[in-house]
């Protein structure tokens, strides 16, 4: 009897650590840390990396010196340097710091979207017409996030078509790429299927990356119901950088050591230098005196 394994010959990887995974951490770090931490992930085949925020410093005090960061980082030329930006005065600081792509998220839940930026589902996409608009203008791709896709810390299960309804518009607006969220990292591979049979019914799978948290250990089974699905597009971050701020003390973000452990063990091409990677991952976690949420990078370094 044979088993094939049906999964793209390669996959692109969205480095999240220095945006996403910091954002979360409670040890601050200096410009000069996090400008290390990315001109380190960008000498390890990383294409993408996500290497800051433009929010009110207010809300997320990390990401308040992201303009400095950018300004500051040795840039490689293949390398996309990505920033999240809420609103239009965010997007003027991404552009004024030559950011080569900006990011936009809403949420699939009413609720989380209240909680998170104080307006209802169709007021943050409004809001972020000019931001697109303004994007195409200086000719900067814009990607979208949809937080809390199978899970909400606030109303509990998603519905499917809830999640293809913002997707689909953030697409239409203008979005190239939709990056799904599972926000508490409650998604099973059996409802990860259900989303995707659904959300590729209507949107081709180069469009959808998928952004999952491991809060209970789910995260590489559901990236492998995506890959089985032609997705191959997933955000992680090293060391696993940035906990889960609904479930006290669990893991948040997918470890990327982890994941492209999995992805080169099943021929699956990402360009990334994993021994590279897992010094790096081992190098922040101790900066952050923080154990490294890694498995196969502290396996391997043991």
């Amino acid at each position: 009897m044979s088993f094939i394994l049906d999964v793209p010959s390669t996959a692109s990887i969205v480095e999240v650590g220095p945006r996403d995974g910091l954002q979360n951490e409670k040890t601050p770090l200096t410009v000069e840390d996090k400008v290390a931490l990315i001109d380190a992930l960008s000498s390890t085949g990383l294409k993408r990396i996500e290497a800051g925020s433009f929010v009110s410093p207010q809300w997320v005090p990390q990401m308040a010196n992201s303009d400095q960061v950018l300004d500051q980082i040795t840039r490689k030329n293949d390398v996309i340097y990505s920033a999240l930006t809420p609103n239009m005065r965010g997007f003027e600081g991404a552009l004024a710091a030559n950011a080569n792509e900006v990011a936009i998220f809403g949420a699939a839940s009413e609720s989380f979207s209240q909680k998170n930026i104080n307006c209802s589902i169709d007021e943050s996409l409004q809001r972020f017409t000019p931001v697109i608009e303004a994007a195409k203008a200086a000719g900067i791709k814009v990607r979208g996030y949809v937080s809390c896709v199978l899970g909400c810390p606030y109303e509990g299960e998603i519905a499917p078509q809830a999640v293809l309804d913002v997707s689909e518009t953030l697409l239409s607006m203008g979005c190239y790429e939709i990056s799904i969220g599972d926000t508490i990292g409650v998604g099973t591979p059996k409802k990860t299927a259900q989303l995707l049979n659904l959300l590729l019914s209507r949107i081709s799978a180069q469009r959808i990356a998928m952004h999952m948290h491991d809060t209970y250990g789910q995260a590489l089974a559901n990236v492998l119901v995506g890959l089985q699905n032609g997705i191959s597009s997933f955000d992680s971050s090293v060391a696993g950088l940035g906990g889960c701020p609904y479930a006290k003390g669990a893991s948040g973000n997918l470890a990327s050591e982890d994941l492209i452990y999995m992805l080169a063990n099943m021929d699956i091409d990402t360009g990334v230098d994993f021994q590279k990677l897992v010094h790096i991952g081992n190098d922040i976690s101790a900066k952050l005196q923080r154990a490294n949420a890694s498995k196969s990078g502290t396996a391997l370094s043991n």
